[in-house]
């Protein structure tokens, strides 16, 4: 199995509003959030690519435009955007238009990371 990844980043905030209010995620915060998503096949195309990093463009678009500089639970109309959430979503927007797509990890923070592998 040949596995390749590529990394995206934005800044945005979110707010956990189920956490209790003492909880310092459930105060407006924010994120230089960073995602990566995974590709995998069988075999190389022509080319030798699992798949041309230029392919991933429309996902980062997808991300400066609907994400960067934006408060997340507005734009996913969701009230616990969540890393492991974002993950799942990234993963679905991914899948749907590359099907190499194997996974999609999201990290909020240096230390965390959140994936989604079905």
């Amino acid at each position: 199995m040949f596995r390749i990844t590529k990394e995206f980043h934005f800044s945005a905030s979110h707010q956990l509003t189920s956490l209790p209010p003492d909880h310092q995620c459930a105060r407006l915060h924010g994120h230089n959030y960073i995602v990566e998503v995974e590709l995998s096949a069988d075999g190389l195309d022509d080319h030798g690519f699992v798949r041309d990093y230029h392919d991933l463009a429309p996902f980062k678009r997808y991300i400066d435009e609907s994400f960067d500089h934006r408060h997340l639970n507005d734009v996913l109309g969701h009230e616990q955007v969540t890393a492991e959430y974002l993950a799942r979503h990234f993963y679905d927007w991914c899948k749907a238009r590359l099907s190499e797509t194997a996974a999609v990890r999201v990290s909020e923070t240096p230390k965390t990371w959140a994936e989604y592998r079905p």
